[in-house]
């Protein structure tokens, strides 16, 4: 009896244990994604888009800090494709990140389940596709992440949260427009300015994209997923408070209009205090001899009246964009994923281990457009670079720095095309430096990571001008613009290891090679600091018939 008694509590414990393992689990969101081609008339030209789940654009992904998102992806178009998680930093797990130096791309008819964990992350943040010209069909969405209920965030709940897409459009094909590419020819100029997939009339005709009450606030997500326009935002007599900037809490301060540049995404806080009726948000492209310009309604519910057809003016030349940037603050008293503040990490403090400066340039290798970093353009072998580090075949396909961190003049004139891959030693802090020689603005993006936008200043970059850093309270973020003739400087720990994409997210750039990639490798092979390759991961390439191994131990 006394054993029964015994194995009875030992069977209660177990059990205990066992329902406080699955309850202390992250909770799981499955979505079934069927990504096909459809037909819209975004500019009111019937033309070939890319559907998920019959929607253009795709379904927003409303997640929460650390849950376990997993996405069944199956490619219903006739060519390989893949989904990047813009700003999803993917710790320890770049197996997931969508691009073609860490994944092998989704067949035709066949099926892929992402499988990411947002751990330790809030704020605004997009998918789109980075197969071929695929972005230029759509496949792109919103995606959020929520702070935990026990999190304080720094203003009050909102009636509701909205989430804005702004990008440019091109009324050709992106097969067409693949084809000007690989022909060596640019893509040209886009034929107008969507919000959330459709072009305003600007006649007060079109139907609302949202509704307010009078009195509320409301969290308003506004994200850049366009090919190559910098675009200005702004909403007819209503300012924008601005909270939050790709996962970090900023300091709040009001602005009438934003500069978002591709790849870009700003939470913002509107109060609905106007007359009810119906007012425009403005969106067009800034630093284009012609601007282009597109609206779509809010309507205060109940309210009379169509919105004016005076619509604010949107800002001249890129030093009111600059200067806007400089304002931009880190909340350093604000708590963001986790509960202790956001300035309790004291970047500024650390020394610099390394210092890498990537130049952007252009000019052509025979007769056709090509685009470099610092004189290498970029192209993507068959054997993604993840793997064949992964199988010990680097050497077959890729070599690791083949350029110099600080390249001279004679090294950017010659480009050449090859892999670009930087070896990064885990956990050094590095300084990377965006230099701008060109006449447009360059719009920088980081997978795996945020780092600190210490500076962006006109000239040429040099070691006196650190002096001029910010080492206090720059904004934590994904993605960076570089005006044109001036340099960014950035500051970050490396320490996810994986295979990260640094890109144009100029796509037409990125296509033509404006993209290397940072290898950050666990010295031990431990757990600790990677996953091993996931059982359901694709292989192609030269590991395509390889056995499925697993390197990494421990934990």
């Amino acid at each position: 009896m006394k054993v029964g008694v015994k194995l009875l509590a030992v069977c209660l414990c177990v059990a205990t244990a066992t329902v406080l393992m699955v309850q202390a689990e992250d909770p799981y969101f499955h979505h079934v994604w069927n990504v096909t081609y459809g037909s819209a008339s975004p500019l009111g030209v019937p033309q070939q888009v890319i559907l998920i789940n019959g929607q253009f654009p795709g379904p927003n992904i409303n997640s929460t800090s650390n849950n376990n998102v997993i996405v069944n992806v199956f490619n219903n178009l006739d060519e390989p494709f893949l989904i990047t998680w813009n700003g999803i930093q993917h710790r320890k797990n770049s197996w997931q990140d969508g691009t073609a130096g860490t994944m092998c791309p989704i067949p035709p008819g066949t099926n892929f389940t992402y499988h990411f964990q947002p751990k330790d992350q809030i704020g605004s943040y997009f998918y789109y596709p980075t197969t071929s010209m695929h972005r230029a069909a759509g496949a792109f969405g919103g995606l959020r992440v929520n702070s935990r209920l026990l999190i304080p965030v720094p203003y009050a709940d909102p009636e509701d949260d909205y989430t804005v897409l702004i990008n440019d459009w091109y009324t050709k094909s992106h097969t067409q427009l693949k084809k000007f590419l690989d022909s060596g020819r640019t893509i040209g100029r886009p034929d107008g300015i969507l919000i959330n997939g459709k072009a305003g009339k600007g006649d007060g005709s079109d139907q609302p994209l949202f509704t307010l009450k009078q009195g509320k606030t409301y969290r308003v997500r506004i994200c850049n997923v366009g090919l190559k326009a910098s675009l200005n935002f702004r909403i007819q007599n209503h300012k924008m408070k601005l909270v939050e900037m790709e996962g970090s809490h900023v300091l709040q301060n009001d602005y009438d209009s934003l500069d978002v540049h591709v790849g870009q995404c700003f939470g913002v806080i509107v109060t609905a205090n106007q007359e009810p009726k119906d007012y425009y948000m403005v969106a067009s492209t800034r630093f284009l001899k012609k601007a282009l310009t597109t609206t779509g309604i809010l309507r205060y519910e109940g309210g009379k009246g169509l919105a004016s057809p005076q619509l604010p003016a949107a800002p001249v030349g890129w030093a009111w964009s600059l200067n806007q940037f400089r304002s931009f603050r880190w909340n350093l008293t604000a708590s963001a994923a986790r509960p202790n503040p956001q300035g309790s990490y004291h970047y500024g403090k650390i020394n610099i281990t390394r210092t890498i400066k990537l130049v952007n340039t252009q000019g052509k290798i025979d007769g056709k457009l090509r685009y470099a970093l610092s004189g290498v353009s970029h192209t993507d072998p068959e054997t993604p670079l993840k793997l064949a580090e992964y199988f010990g075949v680097a050497d077959k396909v890729f070599k690791y720095d083949i350029i110099s961190d600080n390249p001279t003049s004679d090294q950017i004139k010659n480009i050449k095309i090859e892999p670009n891959v930087l070896n990064i030693t885990h956990r050094t802090f590095i300084e990377v430096v965006f230099e701008n020689h060109e006449k447009s603005v360059q719009s920088w993006h980081l997978d795996g990571y945020s780092f600190f936008a210490v500076a962006v200043e006109p000239g040429t970059w040099t070691p006196e001008k650190r002096k001029n850093y910010n080492l206090l309270d720059a904004v934590s973020r994904h993605t960076v613009q570089v005006y044109p003739k001036c340099w960014a400087a950035i500051l970050l720990t490396f320490d996810n290891c994986g295979m990260w994409n640094i890109r144009s997210e100029n796509s037409e750039r990125r296509y033509l090679g404006q993209q290397l990639y940072a290898s950050v490798l666990s010295p031990e092979k431990s757990l600790r600091d990677e996953y091993n390759m996931p059982e359901s991961s694709l292989q192609c390439g030269l590991v395509k018939d390889k056995p499925k191994i697993n390197p990494y131990a421990g934990a």
